[in-house]
Formats: C-alpha cells, structure tokens, sequence
C-alpha cells in the first residue's frame, strides 16, 4: 500500500501502534482497539518461523481446534457413499453426497469451506485436485479431512477445528477469532494455535524455531508480539 493511498483511519489507528513488541495480551487488546473497519474484522496471526519448507523434514502442516471457536459458521461437505451418507447427515453436515457433488465441483459450484471424504471414494476424487488444490479444499490425511469417523471430523470442523501449514518462505498465517471476541477468548485461541505449532516442531528445524509473531485484524495495522510471552501456560488464562 502505498502511503498516498492509506487511509486516514489507518493512519490513526496505526499511530497507537509503538515501534515494540508487546506481551501477547496487551497485543490483544491493541488489535480490537485498532480494529475500526464498518465490517467485524477477523484476527489474524502472522508467524515466521525459521523452516525452509522444501526440506522434507522441515515441512509443518498441522491443524489444531480453537478451544472459542473461528466466530465464523463453517459449511461442511462430504464425499462418501452408502451407510456413510446417513452418518454425515446425522452428524450436521450441510452438503453429502457421491457423484453429484463431484459434478458441481466440477462445474465451479464450490459452496462449502471445508470438504471430507472416506478413504474409498479418493481414487474418484483425484480429479478435483485441479480446482480444490489452489483453494486449500482438497481432502488430505494430514488435514483430517481424510477419514472413517465422520461424526467426530464434522463436529470438530463445526466447533473450530482449523488447518495451517508454513508457506514457502516459512510463514503460517491463521486466523484465531473475531474482533468483538473478548480479551481471553482471544488469548486462549492464540495460546492454543502456539502450543500447536510448538507441539509439531519439524525434526530438521535448525536454531532458533520461532522468528516473529505478528497480530492484527483484517484492516488493522500488524502489532508485534513478544514470543516469550506466548509460553504462558494455557491454565494461566482466564476461561
């Protein structure tokens, strides 16, 4: 963005941003005082981590349910057939079904944000690849969107249960909640995504693991966290 073309909202929220890293917690309460767009933004964290992900042994893909939620409704699909089909359905899921869901995938019509299929109907979906790969929606073991147990994968996707992985240059961007969250749930969630991360440390990570942490809500200015602060044990929060 360049400086012509920011806002004088920005401008303003940014100018109560120091040039610091701050304790997780006041980092929190900086992102919704800076969070003034017409719209509930989305809080987001920005996480370098000191990977070079095209080192087998280096790679990070994980996922990890937020204990608050997204604050955003999640529209589960599922691929399966036979006794399967009334499981997804009992379990909540808004989209099930075989070849029909293929075909509007096919034809463009992906409504959902998080797709699952049983392991036998994979070999029929492969061709999906194409159009579900670039969106993040392709089913995958690793993801958990892989699976027999189709009640427990779409309560969990429901209830928060969201996937990251480090990009190239060895950053993971998440979300942990919403600007109109509280203080703690906040915190809980970032706590949650950080003992994750640090739970699924690749075996060739080499020195330092974690590099910089950046906070911020989705027209907001990025705040740096200090990453010491995040050890905080998860029962120090208030609930």
């Amino acid at each position: 963005m360049s400086k012509k073309n920011i806002s004088r909202r920005f401008k303003n929220v940014s100018s109560l941003i120091a040039d610091q890293e701050y304790h997780y917690q006041d980092a929190i309460a900086l992102l919704k005082q800076t969070s003034s767009a017409k719209f509930q933004e989305t809080a987001e964290v920005h996480i370098v981590l000191g990977l070079d992900p095209k080192y087998a042994d280096q790679q990070l893909r994980s996922t990890v349910i937020l204990p608050k939620g997204t604050g955003k409704p999640v529209k589960v699909a599922v691929i399966a057939q036979g006794e399967k089909v009334t499981e997804a359905l009992q379990a909540g899921a808004d989209f099930v079904g075989s070849d029909e869901i293929i075909e509007q995938i096919l034809d463009g019509n992906v409504g959902f944000d998080k797709l699952i299929a049983t392991p036998d109907v994979m070999p029929t979906i492969a061709k999906l690849g194409r159009i579900l790969g670039p969106k993040g929606l392709m089913p995958s073991p690793k993801a958990g969107t892989v699976t027999t147990n189709l009640a427990t994968a779409i309560q969990e996707f429901k209830l928060g249960k969201i996937e990251y992985r480090v990009d190239r240059t060895g950053i993971v961007h998440m979300t942990f909640g919403k600007s109109n969250f509280s203080q703690e749930d906040l915190a809980v969630n970032l706590l949650t995504i950080q003992e994750s991360i640090e739970r699924n440390k690749p075996s060739g990570s080499k020195g330092k693991y974690w590099q910089t942490c950046y906070i911020c809500s989705t027209m907001g200015p990025s705040i740096a966290v200090d990453i010491s602060s995040l050890k905080t044990p998860l029962s120090g929060v208030v609930n």
